[in-house]
């Protein structure tokens, strides 16, 4: 609907360009936004305002030139103007009801897939190898797969990009102790305990001078290709990802072992892309270094900053790696758009490797290039969080406390599940709670890791939404009637009505700006809107004739599905029962 509205105003700006000079861009970027408040209508817009300059005239003039130009639409109920000449728009009844209809019966709930596709390569969650998985990994984890959910059912080629720390100077002391434990024991390890094992091989190279040298000589080995160093690095890195993909299934996180793509993936371009750099006159030599110096970023002193490319003894740095992922990304892969979860404190690192990327010609203005930061999660005493004793929290063992804590609370609300029912409501009730608490704040900000009100049945939360929609489908195992066709007669079904037609424009919006939290305000919102209309509206009681349950029942059935895809979307189980 919104596209049919804008597309009638622009044919009527055509129109008016016929007499007046309009600018082509006013012409072609015309915008129709959802209307706050159903008494100023279902769409409104602003474009009369932004005409009245260029054409000499009074905004509520040009709204009224407007209306008259419009090609007559059945869709259309009435147009207004409001206040200095805003135009709102009333969509038809009959229409809407039409549309809800459509929406119900399609799988897809009436959303398009794009009209233009992108290839698009999602760097997310990145865990370092031989270290396990905090807490401080969740957020990049579900809010880039909820991203990726939403691109992907739009129908965009999505190339998942877990960008493993698997590569550094730390990997010659981890394959020496490693090698010095297997010795130890006689057999391969089968290592659990990655923060142990990673503390123990760090106090042996800075205790044991010989350790240290073995240390550093199986560094070099490793860069030069050395195949025994080789094939203990490459056990280290399966045993990392095997335990961390049993905290993806875990988290119903859609990352699998083909999507890891390591730091490791770019050692050889790193050479060729530094030769290349200094080829261009990009890069210069400073004292020993390569440099790339950035007039967009200045030093204390105003100078331009000076980001290091490789060191005086030939290492690279985060920064070539990042450059390297660029290049590959868009030569190899083909992506049109590359987004980054990573946390805000990296935006100016980023920032940095994408111009030097940009300048040697490794990505033109037709790519994009996202930086979808976000913040921190803090305990409630406004510091990062953290376990009692002040050390990191472990991913794992916040999602075996989620679980207990669900686990009590429905022994407390005496729960007749049993069996896999149970495990499996304790499961997505737990895991939704600890997802949804993250995807429901915006991005950009902190948020307070709180157990009472991530696990709350009230307000914005995972087992809030979860047992709206199981209440939706109780309905129906009550119900003697089956739904039928749409009609739109009381105020409360309207109100449902026009927020349903909104969830296309919802998804899409969580697409383009990377913000999940959009769609959970809208699907919290949807609830909130539904439980009014099903308290205005009887649906299975009351002397009500049986093609307005039926029309009441259609309508409890589409709130249903889009709650259920929505959270779908989100990465959130839903459950029939709970």
């Amino acid at each position: 609907m919104k596209q049919h509205i804008e597309n009638l105003l622009k044919n009527a700006v055509l129109v008016l360009a016929k007499d007046h000079e309009i600018p082509e861009n006013v012409i072609n970027n015309i915008k129709v936004e959802r209307a706050k408040d159903k008494a100023h209508g279902d769409f409104a817009t602003n474009l009369a305002l932004i005409l009245a300059k260029p054409l000499k005239m009074n905004p509520r003039a040009v709204a009224e030139l407007l209306i008259k130009n419009l090609e007559p639409s059945a869709r259309i109920e009435k147009t207004e103007i409001a206040g200095p000449g805003f135009i709102n728009f009333f969509v038809s009844d009959s229409f809407t009801a039409e549309k809800l209809q459509e929406m119900r019966s399609d799988v897809r709930l009436g959303i398009k897939e794009a009209d233009v596709k992108d290839i698009v390569v999602v760097d997310y969650s990145a865990p370092n190898v031989a270290k396990e998985m905090a807490v401080h990994h969740i957020r990049s984890t579900v809010i880039g797969d909820a991203v990726v959910r939403v691109l992907e059912f739009l129908g965009h080629k999505v190339i998942r990009a877990n960008h493993v720390g698997d590569w550094g100077t730390q990997f010659g002391m981890l394959i020496a102790y490693l090698e010095e434990q297997e010795n130890k024991y006689g057999t391969d390890l089968d290592l659990s305990d990655f923060e142990a094992f990673y503390r123990a091989a760090k106090e042996r190279y800075d205790s044991d001078e010989d350790f240290a040298v073995l240390a550093r000589s199986y560094v070099v080995k490793l860069q030069s290709g050395d195949e025994y160093c080789k094939k203990m690095w490459q056990k280290l890195v399966k045993m990392t990802m095997d335990q961390n993909q049993k905290l993806y299934d875990r988290l119903d996180v859609t990352l699998t072992e083909k999507d890891v793509m390591g730091e490791s993936l770019y050692n050889d371009m790193l050479p060729k892309i530094v030769e290349d750099l200094m080829q261009k006159g990009i890069a210069v030599e400073d004292q020993g270094a390569v440099v790339v110096f950035l007039p967009q970023f200045k030093n204390k002193d105003g100078e331009p900053l000076g980001e290091i490319v490789r060191k005086k003894d030939g290492g690279y740095l985060y920064t070539t790696t990042d450059i390297a992922c660029v290049k590959y990304r868009v030569e190899t892969l083909k992506a049109n758009r590359l987004m980054y979860f990573i946390d805000s404190r990296q935006h100016q690192h980023l920032e940095a490797a994408w111009s030097i990327a940009r300048m040697a010609g490794y990505a033109d203005e037709s790519v994009r290039i996202e930086h979808e930061a976000f913040g921190m999660m803090l305990g409630k005493d406004g510091k990062p969080y953290k376990t009692r004793s002040g050390g990191t929290v472990k991913l794992r063992d916040l999602l075996d406390e989620a679980e207990n804590r669900v686990t009590a609370l429905l022994d407390k609300r005496n729960s007749p599940l049993q069996g896999k029912d149970r495990d499996e409501v304790i499961h997505n009730i737990a895991i939704g709670a600890v997802k949804y608490a993250d995807l429901s704040k915006n991005r950009m900000t902190d948020y307070v890791f709180d157990w009472d009100l991530m696990l709350s049945f009230d307000g914005n939360t995972a087992p809030y939404l979860q047992y709206a929609y199981s209440r939706i489908r109780s309905i129906f195992r009550k119900a003697e009637i089956e739904p039928g066709a749409i009609v739109l007669q009381e105020e409360a079904e309207n109100d449902l009505a026009t927020k349903l037609l909104a969830f296309e424009d919802t998804v899409k919006s969580v697409a383009e700006k990377a913000m999940p939290h959009l769609l959970c305000t809208y699907l919290f919102e949807l609830s909130g809107i539904f439980m009014r209309f099903y308290e205005a509206c009887p649906v299975l009681k009351g002397d009500v004739a049986p093609e307005i349950k039926a029309s009441r029942l259609a309508l409890c059935d589409l709130t249903a599905k889009v709650l259920k895809q929505g959270l779908g979307l989100l990465g959130i189980n839903t459950m029939e029962q709970m």
